[in-house]
């Protein structure tokens, strides 16, 4: 297929991920952690080494600010963490940051949004997939516009970006240009195409596979009991690359 004009955003939770991503010619990467658990904010020392693997040439890093797992609606005490987390990603080098807070009708919250956007300062601000469980995407992309935030990160309102894309085209069409938007979520290379195809500015996977663990000592209340971990698959990575003919 003739290449498309999109860019590369790659999931990633480690410096290793990070040179997975320069090899396939991702733009950025979301730092995070815990993936299998929608991500949260990674530690500093892995932020620190991500940055210095990136380097000059490499991909630009941008952190996920997530104080936990579960919904987006936060109290106090975890919305001063996330401000904390910002200052400490920007300071750390990072080129931007990844946020999301609803409030407690499950909408926009706006004045938190505002509070880690300007915590920011000049660094680049994503929304995340907070916006997936808003009630109406499209609404909730104008209160993202009015923040001035650079884009969104959205699956279009479903699980997976595939089956969202019929939201994710509204969006796209609704932005007319004022703010990027980037599909993820289960973007891999049988769904890579089809969600280019649908205008959006940018793709964002994880390109991931999970290693396991053999112990039969439980480590935690998981359902799994010990489970794995999971790393940035190279193979994988290129696979969603040669997709879109790049």
């Amino acid at each position: 297929m003739d290449a498309v004009n999109i860019t590369l955003e790659l999931a990633v939770q480690d410096p290793a991920g990070v040179r997975v991503a320069r090899e396939v010619g991702a733009a950025r990467v979301e730092l995070t952690q815990a993936l299998a658990l929608g991500g949260l904010t990674p530690s500093p020392g892995t932020l620190e080494l991500a940055v210095a693997e990136a380097g000059e040439s490499g991909p630009e890093i941008h952190v996920l600010i997530r104080p936990r797992a579960g919904g987006f609606h936060y109290d106090a005490d975890e919305i001063a963490v996330s401000v904390r987390d910002i200052e400490r990603a920007v300071a750390a080098g990072a080129a931007g940051v990844v946020i999301g807070a609803l409030d407690s009708a499950g909408a926009l919250d706006l004045q938190t949004m505002a509070r880690l956007r300007d915590a920011a300062g000049e660094a680049s601000v994503t929304l995340h997939r907070a916006i997936d469980v808003t009630a109406d995407p499209v609404v909730t992309l104008e209160g993202a516009i009015g923040l001035g935030l650079r884009r969104v990160l959205t699956s279009g309102g479903a699980s997976t970006a595939i089956e969202g894309i019929d939201t994710l085209r509204a969006l796209v069409a609704a932005a007319e240009g004022r703010i990027e938007i980037m599909a993820g979520s289960g973007v891999n290379a049988e769904s890579a195409a089809a969600l280019a195809g649908a205008g959006v500015d940018a793709l964002h996977f994880s390109a991931k596979r999970t290693v396991t663990g053999d112990s039969a000592v439980r480590m935690g209340s998981a359902a799994d009991g010990v489970g794995g971990h999971e790393v940035t698959d190279r193979d994988v990575a290129f696979a969603v690359r040669a997709a879109l003919g790049l």
